[in-house]
């Protein structure tokens, strides 16, 4: 068992920090909003704490899953920052799908401090974090993620290094280019066959035994006929990562023309008030399910 802290508690956090604490980790954990920081304490068994630097202090792995660049570096850097309470030969482990650059960037803060740096993005959404099944794409040094990856497992049904420093926050952006895609074909697909007269919950639940079938066709496409996205991840997240991907392309050529168009579509979706929905609900701006 490990000192673990854990610094961000929002949809992912808040289970990934909970299944390190029912392992028998200890665990101190750190959250911007004092209710949530509240809730989980309610919940499982650990030590609140006021900063980041508090919650850090100690800990051989500091785990950080938050929104975006800026909130990762306003968590680390400065005076109340994680990297300010941390120790040489600890390991910071950042879940945060971020830029690869940022990863880059608090890796080498984090070696000026002799702390290790993992990357270590995340995929399987709300339900794999509450289930404790999540996919986890690492960059970063062998010795690091062999000693790292054992209190992953907490939370993970599959930890793989990708590479060097980046490589975790690259393959996520692998990701969510899959997932785009993925659903805008799903959501035309039951447009198309609502459109034509079929059946449509009828016609996924044929093709989902075919070469058609996707995580994306078993699980949604019930609650996209239902015109249901009260849940999951949300198109402003997913926005952002379709940023740092579409930025990513333009730094190393890849030609990315459909997640171009499908980050637009989004942009309609958040037009019609649609920030937070699920980001299955592409389907919305194509026709409002009955």
């Amino acid at each position: 068992m490990a000192e673990v802290a854990f610094l961000g508690l929002g949809v992912m956090g808040f289970n990934m920090a909970g299944h390190l604490a029912c392992e028998g980790h200890s665990v101190r954990v750190y959250n911007r909003s004092k209710g949530r920081l509240k809730l989980w304490c309610d919940e499982f068994a650990g030590e609140a704490c006021d900063t980041p630097r508090e919650a850090a202090a100690g800990a051989e792995f500091v785990m950080v899953c938050v929104v975006d660049d800026d909130d990762l570096r306003a968590v680390l850097l400065g005076e109340d920052g994680a990297l300010a309470g941390m120790a040489p030969g600890s390991v910071l482990v950042d879940h945060t799908t971020a830029s690869a650059d940022a990863a880059r960037e608090l890796a080498a803060l984090a070696a000026e401090r002799e702390v290790g740096f993992l990357d270590a993005p995340v995929s399987g959404g709300q339900a794999g974090a509450e289930a404790g099944m999540l996919s986890v794409m690492v960059g970063g040094d062998p010795a690091f993620y062999d000693r790292a990856a054992p209190v992953m497992e907490a939370y993970a049904k599959l930890t793989r290094l990708m590479g060097p420093v980046g490589s975790g926050q690259l393959t996520k952006m692998v990701n969510q280019i899959c997932v785009g895609g993925l659903l805008q074909g799903l959501a035309e697909a039951l447009h198309f066959a609502q459109c034509a007269g079929l059946d449509a919950k009828a016609a996924m639940e044929v093709i989902s035994k075919g070469a058609a079938q996707s995580w994306q066709l078993e699980h949604r496409h019930q609650t996209m006929l239902e015109g249901a996205f009260n849940f999951g991840f949300a198109v402003d997240w997913m926005r952002k990562d379709l940023g740092i991907v579409l930025e990513e392309a333009q730094r190393n050529g890849a030609q990315l023309p459909v997640t171009a168009l499908v980050d637009q579509f989004y942009a309609e979706v958040q037009a019609m008030g649609g920030g937070r929905w699920d980001t299955s609900s592409l389907i919305a701006r194509l026709k409002k399910p009955a």
